[in-house]
C-alpha cells in the first residue's frame, strides 16, 4: 500500500506552510505560498502530491521524518532559480554555464520568457550554438557510421571513400587533398590560357595547343567524374548529397564538359559554331555552350572543401546575413537619397559653364551608377561632378558611405573571427579523433596478437621467462636454433 503524506510527527504543522529542499547539498527553506506565482513548475507540483510515489515522479528522495526534498542538481544553477522565486528576477549567474542553467531551467520548469531580455539573449545564444555544434556532431557520426557499414574494411572503395570524404583519416586522404586542388589549379589555368589568341581554334581547325588544352581539360574532369561518382555511391542518403551545395556546383561545372563533347561529336559544324561561325539558332547554340564551357571557373569552388578560409569565409556569410541585409537596406536608402541630389546639382543648380558635356546626369536613373560607386567609395571616374553643388553632394555621399560601410563591419568581423576559432578548433578535434580511432585499432590489434603469442612460442627456442597470466616476459634474447 502507497504511504500517504500524513506524518503525526511535530515537524508537520510547519511542513504545511513551508517547505525544505536539499539541492545538491545545499537546504533551502521557504513558504508553499511562494510558488502560488507559479503552478507550472516542478516544485509546485510536488506541494500537490499527496504519496510517496507522486514525490518520487518529482524529487530524486525524500525523507519522512524531516520532510525533506532532495534533488540531485546544481546547486549553483539553483540559486539564480531561487532568487526569481522569491524575488521575481531571474538572471544568468557568472559563475553558471548557460547552457546548464537552461537546462535547469527545463527541469524546475520555469518560464524561460522570465529571465531579463539582456540575461536571456545571451544564454539562448549559447544555447543554439551548442544545438547547432551537437546537430552537426550527430549528423556525422550517423552519417560515418552509415557509410561504413555497406563496405568491408580494407576494400578499395572503402579507402576511397574515406579518403575523399575525410582528408584527416590518413596518408591517402591527405595525398587525396592536394590531388584535388592540383587538378583544380590546373583546371582554372588551362581555362585562362585557351582563352588567348594564339590558342583558339582558327578556320573551324583545333592547333597543337588547343589539342593540349583539351587533354588537360579531359584528364582533369576524368578526375572530378570519378570524385563525384565516388561521393555520390558513397552517400548514405542519395537526397541529401543531391542537395548539398558543393556537389550541385560539382555537378553544374562538370556537365558542360560533357555536353559540349557530346555535340560537337554528334554535329561537326558545332565547331564552327563555337569559333564565332554560324547563324540563327546555331549561333545561339554556340552561345550557349561557350557560356556552359566558362562555367568551368566554378571549379575553383571545390577549394572550399580543403580551406579552412574558404569554408570561414562561406559560414560568415551564412551566419551574417542579417548584419549583410542591413548593409544593403543603408546603401538603398543612400543612393536613393544621393542620385536626386546629384542631378538636381549637376542639371539645375550648376551653371552652364559647369555642366557635364555629356548629359552624364541627365535623369534620376542615370544618377543611379553614380551614386552606387560613391556610396560604396569605389569611384570610378567615369561620371564626374563638375559644379560645386555637385561636388558638395559628392562629398557628403562619400562621407556617408563610410559611416553606412563601418557600421556592421565590426560585427562581421567578430563573426569571421569567432567562426574562424570554432572550424580551426573543430578540425583539430576531428584530428585528435581520427588519431585516437586508429591508437585505439592499432592497440585492439596488437592485443590480440599478444594472446596468441604464449601457444604459438616454441618454448625450446626461448630461455625461461616468468609467465602471468596470457603474457610471457622475456628477460633474455632469442636463441637461435
Amino acid at each position: 500500500m502507497e504511504s500517504c503524506l500524513c506524518p503525526p510527527d511535530e515537524c508537520y504543522n510547519s511542513f504545511l506552510y513551508e517547505t525544505l529542499i536539499n539541492v545538491g547539498g545545499i537546504r533551502y527553506t521557504f513558504p508553499w505560498s511562494t510558488l502560488e506565482d507559479f503552478p507550472e513548475s516542478r516544485l509546485s507540483h510536488l506541494y500537490l502530491c499527496t504519496t510517496l510515489r507522486e514525490i518520487a515522479e518529482f524529487c530524486d528522495d525524500y525523507d519522512e521524518m524531516r520532510h525533506e526534498f532532495f534533488f540531485d542538481r546544481d546547486p549553483l544553477a539553483f540559486q539564480a532559480i531561487f532568487t526569481f522565486l522569491a524575488k521575481g528576477k531571474l538572471r544568468v549567474l557568472h559563475e553558471v554555464c548557460n547552457v546548464a542553467l537552461h537546462d535547469e531551467l527545463l527541469y524546475w520548469g520555469i518560464d524561460i520568457g522570465q529571465m531579463e531580455p539582456c540575461c536571456l539573449h545571451r544564454m539562448m545564444s549559447s544555447v543554439e550554438k551548442v544545438a547547432e555544434h551537437q546537430c552537426k556532431e550527430d549528423k556525422r557520426r550517423e552519417r560515418r557510421r552509415a557509410l561504413r557499414a555497406p563496405v568491408t574494411e580494407g576494400s578499395i572503395f572503402h579507402m576511397l571513400g574515406e579518403a575523399m570524404e575525410n582528408p584527416h583519416s590518413g596518408l591517402a586522404g591527405k595525398v587525396f587533398a592536394y590531388l584535388s586542388v592540383i587538378m583544380v589549379v590546373v583546371t582554372v589555368v588551362s581555362l585562362c590560357i585557351s582563352t588567348m589568341s594564339d590558342h583558339q581554334q582558327g578556320d573551324g581547325e583545333c592547333s597543337q595547343k588547343c589539342r593540349s588544352i583539351f587533354v588537360v581539360e579531359s584528364v582533369c574532369v576524368v578526375w572530378f567524374s570519378i570524385e563525384f561518382l565516388v561521393r555520390f555511391l558513397y552517400a548514405p542518403s542519395k537526397l541529401e548529397f543531391a542537395r548539398g551545395p558543393f556537389n550541385i556546383i560539382d555537378a553544374i561545372a562538370i556537365l558542360p564538359y560533357y555536353v559540349s563533347l557530346f555535340l560537337e561529336l554528334r554535329d561537326e559544324s558545332v565547331q564552327d559554331i563555337v569559333a564565332g561561325a554560324g547563324k540563327s539558332t546555331l549561333d545561339k547554340l554556340g552561345l550557349i555552350l561557350r557560356v556552359m564551357r566558362a562555367l568551368r571557373i566554378l571549379y575553383v569552388m571545390r577549394l572550399a572543401r580543403h580551406s579552412l578560409g574558404l569554408q570561414t569565409l562561406g559560414l560568415t556569410i551564412q551566419r551574417s546575413m542579417t548584419d549583410f541585409g542591413l548593409l544593403l537596406l543603408f546603401m538603398c536608402v543612400a543612393v536613393t537619397l544621393f542620385s536626386p541630389l546629384v542631378h538636381l546639382a549637376e542639371s539645375e543648380l550648376a551653371p552652364n559653364a559647369a555642366r557635364s558635356p555629356h548629359l552624364s546626369f541627365s535623369s534620376i536613373p542615370a544618377s543611379y551608377w553614380w551614386s552606387i560607386i560613391s556610396v560604396t567609395t569605389v569611384g570610378y571616374g567615369d561620371m564626374v561632378p563638375r559644379s560645386i553643388p555637385g561636388q558638395l553632394v559628392a562629398l557628403i555621399s562619400i562621407l556617408s558611405g563610410i559611416l553606412i560601410l563601418s557600421f556592421p563591419s565590426t560585427s562581421i568581423f567578430h563573426t569571421f573571427y569567432r567562426t574562424y576559432t570554432e572550424l580551426k578548433e573543430e578540425h583539430k578535434r576531428l584530428w585528435k579523433e581520427e588519431r585516437g580511432a586508429e591508437l585505439a585499432t592499432e592497440a585492439e590489434e596488437s592485443m590480440k596478437e599478444r594472446e596468441t603469442w604464449p601457444d604459438n612460442w616454441p618454448e625450446n627456442d626461448f630461455l625461461p621467462g616468468v609467465r602471468m597470466g596470457k603474457n610471457v616476459f622475456f628477460c633474455s634474447l632469442h636463441i637461435s636454433a
